[in-house]
């Protein structure tokens, strides 16, 4: 597990507005990391929490639909 493989998908999906979508709609930390795994971007929570912390960012969504200000650009 990687802190790694979290960078690597936050700026996938600040690249890519359809990442950034199938992400976002996700309700908790759990589902958003177990999809992760499917597409090969193996992290732990723990590992999540220490990246947005660091760069302070916070996993909560707002909007509608919803959106989440985690992806680096």
């Amino acid at each position: 597990m990687s802190k790694k493989n979290v960078e690597e998908l936050l700026i996938a999906g600040g690249a890519d507005e359809n990442i950034r979508c199938k992400y976002n709609v996700l309700k908790s930390k759990e589902e958003f990391v177990a999809l992760a795994h499917t597409e090969g971007y193996v992290f732990s929570i723990q590992d999540l929490d220490d990246v947005l912390r660091e760069s302070g960012d916070a996993f909560e969504s707002f909007g509608n639909p919803p959106r989440r200000v985690i992806w680096w650009h």
